[in-house]
């Protein structure tokens, strides 16, 4: 049982003299709470609540972060296909910026929830500072590299003479003005660290209306703007960007929000700088099993032709782009788990995680359950011929059967990061995928002869043994020792 306390709903300040307003009981309340941006002390409102509350900015942030890509390739595909290859070759080497992004984010965030968990607002701040300088730090030098390389970059990445020459702009922008991508990333981590979600939510809503505006505006040359070409995609995307990461330095600095950094935050800690590293590798490692387990399924799927592959695309985009309310989920609980151990309550953080899960599952079981049984006419939306719309079909419904399980895994392995534990969810992504997915995708599809079938078999079982194995190390309960 938690402390008393934190079982009245009732605001208490963990931080010196912040001022929280009480959690709302009705769900419609605590949605429109959780919109407006009003602080609650999420270590002593009432769980279900504090879920929602964190839970809705962070699905909006997902969907906002979405529609970048969406809205580039919506206006890019006008131009043509090498337009269309540039932004694609070019994406697939920003994910290693977003990796980086990713496994820093990590870090940031259980390292800023266990900090305001304990009450120590101040020492949160200057873990948001550092974070900011180590994120300035990381990515000049990819600038750097990519500003000189950018057309060596495409042609290794197999780009023809015309993709290069069509597309070397816009790798130029993206990837030289990469700072914008992993300072945007790492401040709505510290944001999310502190229970501020909606600031999160907020400075990418002013970045994805900017990026709408200006792509036909620098793509086409509307009005009184240059005519760039696919570049101007680049540049207004990195101008969005660029202008929330303004708008996040801008509440940080101030004094309005639950975390402030002050300018002697931002002198180098290697204390706090190391911890952030040590917790980031692993975050960044984890991030990459995912990839390279992609990567190599794509390949296996490759060998069957061009249909299985486009199947699979339309398939999976549209499963990726179902559960973003539950990494708004997997999220909130990484950030209960933390403030709750840093407020020494390990038994709420543990609720806090079964509380996302059950949610989750009710989420995602229906779900699931839609994309069974309506997958023909949800996959059909997207075109294609026959072949692909079958396998488009087929790996949907495949892939939507483990849904259920996919529930509890997402959420516990949010929950091992929250709690500073990111080599728990990292040894078991070896384990499942590396070591079971790759290899049964490959028995299955090629020597037992089930083709495509076998690969998306493979996946659903492998994300429903994440699940399994989550559960069996979460309930044993040592990452509630984690210090941070």
């Amino acid at each position: 049982m938690d402390e008393p306390h934190e079982l009245n709903g009732h605001a208490e300040p963990a931080g010196k003299g912040h001022k929280f307003v009480e959690a709302p009981e009705s769900l419609l309340a605590t949605i429109w709470m959780a919109l407006r941006g009003d602080q609650v002390n999420l270590t002593t409102a009432p769980l279900r609540s504090a879920v929602i509350l964190m839970a809705v900015p962070m699905v909006l942030e997902m969907v906002m972060e979405s529609v970048f890509a969406l809205v580039d390739i919506f206006f890019v595909s006008q131009l043509g296909a090498d337009a269309v290859a540039a932004v694609g070759i070019t994406e697939s080497v920003v994910t290693v910026v977003f990796t980086i992004a990713i496994g820093l984010s990590i870090g940031v965030t259980a390292l800023v929830a266990r900090r305001i968990g304990e009450g120590n607002d101040e020492e949160a701040g200057h873990c948001a500072g550092q974070a900011f300088v180590l994120g300035t730090a990381i990515s000049i030098p990819i600038g750097l590299f990519v500003a000189f390389q950018a057309e060596s970059l495409l042609r290794i990445m197999g780009a023809e003479s015309s993709v290069i020459e069509t597309g070397s702009g816009y790798t130029k922008v993206m990837l030289g003005f990469n700072v914008v991508i992993l300072l945007l990333f790492l401040l709505n981590a510290a944001f999310r660290g502190a229970g501020d979600a909606t600031i999160a939510m907020r400075v990418l809503w002013v970045a994805n209306g900017i990026n709408i505006v200006l792509d036909p505006c620098l793509i086409f040359g509307w009005g009184p703007f240059p005519e760039l070409g696919v570049t101007g995609a680049a540049v207004a995307t990195t101008i969005g960007r660029g202008t929330a990461v303004a708008l996040q330095l801008w509440v940080l600095f101030g004094s309005s929000g639950r975390i402030h950094v002050k300018p002697s935050h931002l002198r180098i800690d290697f204390a706090v700088m190391w911890t952030l590293i040590r917790l980031s590798a692993a975050g960044m490692f984890q991030a990459f099993v995912g990839m390279a387990s992609w990567i190599a399924v794509i390949r296996i799927l490759a060998s069957f032709g061009s249909e299985a592959v486009a199947g699979h695309t339309i398939g999976i985009r549209i499963v990726l782009f179902g559960i973003l309310p539950s990494w708004g989920l997997s999220n909130a609980a990484a950030t209960l788990v933390g403030q709750a151990l840093g407020a020494n309550l390990p038994d709420r953080a543990e609720r806090a995680a079964w509380i996302a899960c059950k949610l989750n599952l009710v989420f995602l079981g229906a779900l699931g359950t839609v994309f069974v049984v309506f997958a023909p006419w949800i996959t059909g939306a997207f075109g294609g011929d026959d072949v692909t719309q079958k396998f488009a079909t087929t790996s949907l419904r495949i892939v939507s059967a483990g849904f259920f399980f996919y529930a509890y895994g997402m959420v516990l392995t949010s929950a091992f990061n929250g709690a500073g534990d990111p080599w728990t969810p990292t040894w078991i992504n070896i384990g499942c995928f590396w070591a079971f997915e790759l290899p049964a995708a490959w028995l299955l599809a090629v020597p037992f002869g089930i083709g495509p079938i076998g690969v998306w078999l493979a996946m659903t079982i492998a994300f429903s043994l994440v699940a399994i194995v989550a559960v069996v190390l979460f309930r044993k309960g040592a990452w509630k020792t984690r210090k941070v």
